[in-house]
């Protein structure tokens, strides 16, 4: 049977980046991709230890410069930061935002110092879990990644400020009723999102990297590892659609929903991650909402 030789260049440089032979006709290009992995070899971990790694008394190792780098506990500090200040220079209405006769004012409505309250709740503690609760895998992220997502948050902190500290602001359709329930929403999945950060961090030992699979306490908010396995996405979720219930403002909707697809694909990885590494891992949970999803 003849055989193909293929060459792979860098896209940008052109540069030969490696020769494959004996190549069969009929290989596909996801076995061509899997070929040059091989060929280049495998990222190592920080803990990987060299007398077990499949080389000889000479190893060639390789390494990537993956840019200027930032430490995450200084991009979550500034995302959420930032947001915290954002909204309560609306909530005092603080000069040039609503007009002269408004400044310093404040609103009639119950709604909007509740909105305000639960808003910077829930900043302050993603401020304390980054400083006290959360373990990272990885120390650092690429620079970049502080515009884009402070870029993110604050915009959004910005723009629901904006419509639910505003003087002609109306409330909820339903009055009390909808907005007693919808805090009541979100205060159930602030709980429960720092159940789980708890129950993570009690998997791994400080200064380890050390994977385990999580599994439900005898905290009943930990209990929804059963069905999914990234509950803290789920509670997370579940916060701001509250949130957005009780305000009944678009942005807040628009917010849940971007931050509702973009946990859905981190959570769909972190599955797929649980369910390669570990082969005992519980059949019946799905990423992020039980049973669909």
């Amino acid at each position: 049977m003849k055989h193909y030789e293929v060459e792979i260049l860098d896209a940008k440089t052109r540069e030969k980046l490696c020769f494959l032979d004996k190549v069969e006709p009929q290989a596909t290009i996801a076995e061509i991709k899997n070929l040059f992995t091989k060929t280049q070899g495998k990222s190592l971990k920080d803990e990987d230890v060299l007398q077990k790694l499949p080389v000889g008394t000479t190893a060639t190792l390789f390494f990537r410069d993956l840019g200027a780098q930032i430490s995450w506990v200084t991009v979550f500090l500034t995302e959420y930061a930032g947001p915290l200040f954002i909204y309560l220079l609306f909530y005092f209405r603080v000069p040039f935002i609503y007009g002269h006769k408004y400044d310093f004012t404040s609103s009639r409505h119950t709604v909007v110092h509740l909105a305000c309250i639960c808003h910077s709740s829930h900043y302050v503690k993603r401020l304390l879990e980054t400083l006290f609760v959360h373990r990272f895998s990885h120390g650092t992220m690429p620079l970049r990644n502080i515009f884009k997502n402070c870029t993110y948050y604050w915009g959004f902190a910005a723009w629901m400020a904006y419509y639910i500290n505003h003087p002609l602001y109306t409330p909820p359709t339903y009055g009390a009723q909808q907005v007693k329930l919808a805090l009541t929403i979100f205060v159930i999945c602030q709980l429960g999102n720092f159940s789980i950060h708890m129950a993570l961090r009690d998997l791994r030992p400080a200064g380890s990297k050390t994977r385990k699979i999580p599994y439900p306490t005898k905290n009943p908010f930990t209990w929804l590892f059963l069905l999914v396995s990234c509950p803290n996405y789920t509670y997370e979720v579940g916060s701001w659609i509250g949130f957005a219930i009780m305000t009944q403002c678009v942005p807040v909707a628009l917010f849940s929903l971007v931050g509702f697809t973009q946990m859905t694909i981190w959570a769909k990885g972190k599955h797929r991650s649980y369910l390669k590494e570990f082969r005992d891992y519980p059949p019946l949970r799905m990423p992020i909402i039980p049973f669909l999803l």
